[in-house]
């Protein structure tokens, strides 16, 4: 199984993850407050619907050549958010269906060298085509966790909070930085691993599995269970005592795609 039938398949699991969540929303459901300031759930769910159907407009552009914008311009993506937020919950969900329908069709009738095209959305850098599936899983599964209908980060799926927590390492705003190193626990085969992402600025040193982490990075959780060490400290040496309050994190994913990405879809990714 290469990337694209991988990430189409958590594709379509998260899909079905948040569809499930948007049929069990009453109107009243849809017109209270999501976690994002300023936003209902109405919002939320337009912009996931409209995502949708600007990305159809990526796969277009790699499939025929033809530039393509995700969006005309940052006010019209806004203004159609703003129109599409007032509907009631069963418009929400049709929209939301077949928008999650059209690009999934997109998906499907891309030629095999369209996933190599290079396309842009409305920042830098440009990535190929096959960041598109990555760029939507990314989409769905913050987005639901912001629906506060439910859906934790501990609900992740473990290959997405892996991949993206990898993708917001490699994308790290050095200059922005509130912590030093990032120290990920892992478990396996019973044992405790640990990868560390050194030289991130200057702070303190941040530990903790990845789920916690990548819910701290994206702003998505209190960070509850994260250590934080003095900077210096290794993250093999459990006794360090705490170094003070968890930090705020650093601006999250300031860049659409990691640089430097293949062109050709690998075999896994990262």
């Amino acid at each position: 199984m290469d990337v694209i039938e991988t990430l189409t398949t958590e594709l379509t699991g998260s899909t079905a993850r948040l569809l499930a969540t948007a049929a069990g929303l009453s109107d009243a459901d849809v017109s209270a407050p999501s976690r994002l300031p300023g936003w209902s759930r109405g919002h939320l769910l337009t912009h996931l619907s409209r995502n949708a159907d600007s990305l159809v407009n990526l796969a277009t552009w790699a499939r025929t050549g033809v530039r393509t914008p995700q969006y005309p311009d940052p006010g019209s993506r806004d203004a159609e958010i703003e129109a599409g937020a007032v509907r009631p919950a069963k418009e929400q969900l049709a929209d939301l269906e077949e928008s999650a329908a059209r690009l999934a069709g997109a998906l499907a009738a891309m030629p095999a060298e369209g996933w190599s095209a290079a396309v842009g959305g409305m920042r830098p850098p440009d990535h190929p085509a096959w960041y598109v599936l990555v760029r939507r899983v990314r989409e769905v599964e913050v987005h639901h966790v912001d629906l506060g209908a439910g859906y934790e980060c501990a609900d992740w799926p473990e290959a997405f909070v892996r991949r993206d927590l990898h993708d917001a390492m490699v994308c790290w705003p050095h200059e922005l930085s509130t912590v030093s190193e990032i120290v990920v626990e892992e478990v396996k085969d019973g044992d405790k691993h640990h990868q560390v992402w050194r030289e991130l600025g200057s702070g303190p040193v941040l530990q903790g599995d990845a789920w916690a982490l990548l819910g701290w990075l994206t702003g998505r959780s209190s960070g509850a269970g994260l250590r934080v060490m003095p900077e210096g400290a290794s993250g093999n040496r459990p006794a360090v005592a705490d170094a003070g309050p968890l930090p705020a994190p650093p601006p999250w994913l300031t860049v659409l795609a990691p640089p430097h990405l293949p062109a050709t879809p690998p075999e896994e990714y990262p």
